[in-house]
């Protein structure tokens, strides 16, 4: 694969006991060491044009002034330095890179694959919070729209991230060219992601949250791509999937309760890049969270290797019956057949 990355991202440090540390892009540097097929790529950062299409300006400017008056903690969970305004505007731009060389044709073992920080699934337009300050992913998607090079009329992202991507869903909730689907944990911060929120006025419909129980494990999330994840995006028919990757749902995280290995990554990303290429969707991967360093490296070196030609291992077991009620809810609050019991 392809990864945007830029040393700038190292510099927004909220502290050594935060979790969205900049050990982690030094913890997945490290596990890709060795691995075949590597390949960095530092893209320009993001202007604040791109930004304000998703964001409002005024709170844009707002964080800017506010690291450049040397940070502080803009909520109890999420700290800026004097350097983090520079670091989400390069991560940002890494998206709209991952976005762009996708879009571009990269595919196979040219996949791009974001890994800048700070992170943006939880940046609403006009508020920072959950450790994010700009919606990566919401940027990239924008971007992709708003350039007629690239023909884009519309764009998906799936969310694997331990939790609700609600700033993604807040953004382009009223909206019918973006759908947004999320596969999270139920109840987790920030407690948004309820099977009824489905979109309002032009976007009814083009959002998709599905709330898994804790416990639940690789069977089940398989299933909810499998079904009703699959169904929506192939109706859909987007010319771009966007990953928003977080790896935080892994059993060895230390902030959630969702029960993947490190396989099931691997197994997503090659059921995603089966399915992009049958609708004809370009395919990115933008980093969001993962905070158990071994795990996040592990992970992402996985993703790579199903992209550089390693084939991923299925379960053994069936489904269970954890997350059975969850699915069949989703496909209802969204009118899919699809049997589960086929999956």
């Amino acid at each position: 694969m392809q990864f945007g990355y830029s040393e700038r991202c190292l510099a927004h440090d909220p502290g050594s006991r935060h979790p969205e540390s900049p050990d982690r892009l030094r913890a997945i540097r490290e596990g890709l060491k060795k691995k075949h097929g590597v390949e960095y790529v530092e893209a320009d950062p993001c202007e604040l044009d791109a930004m304000a299409a998703v964001h409002d300006r005024e709170y844009l400017e707002s964080v800017r002034e506010f690291c450049d008056d040397g940070g502080g903690n803009w909520d109890p969970d999420t700290t800026a330095v004097g350097e983090t305004w520079d670091a989400a505007c390069q991560s940002a731009g890494l998206a709209c890179w991952a976005a762009e060389t996708a879009l571009e044709g990269a595919t196979g073992r040219d996949t791009p694959f974001s890994i800048g920080r700070p992170p943006g699934h939880h940046a609403i337009y006009d508020d920072a919070m959950g450790f994010c300050f700009v919606n990566n992913a919401a940027v990239a998607a924008q971007y992709a729209l708003d350039h007629d090079a690239y023909d884009v009329d519309r764009v998906a992202i799936l969310d694997w991230d331990v939790h609700h991507g609600n700033g993604t869903q807040d953004i382009f909730y009223d909206r019918d060219d973006v759908f947004f689907a999320s596969i999270h944990e139920q109840g987790l911060y920030p407690g948004t992601g309820d099977v009824d929120e489905t979109g309002e006025g032009d976007g009814d419909g083009t959002t998709m949250n599905v709330p898994m129980p804790a416990g639940t494990d690789d069977r089940e999330y398989l299933a909810a791509v499998d079904g009703p994840i699959t169904a929506a995006f192939t109706a859909f028919d987007p010319d771009l999937l966007l990953i928003s990757a977080g790896f935080d749902a892994h059993r060895h995280d230390p902030i959630s309760r969702i029960r993947l290995s490190t396989e099931a990554y691997a197994l997503l990303s090659g059921r995603l890049r089966s399915l992009a290429d049958d609708i004809d969707a370009a395919l990115a991967f933008i980093l969001e969270g993962g905070y158990g360093l071994d795990v996040l490296a592990d992970s992402v070196a996985l993703v790579h290797e199903t992209f550089d030609g390693r084939e991923p291992i299925e379960p053994d077991d069936e489904p269970g019956d954890t997350a059975e009620s969850a699915l069949e809810d989703v496909l209802e609050a969204h009118d899919l057949d699809v049997d589960l019991d086929e999956l």
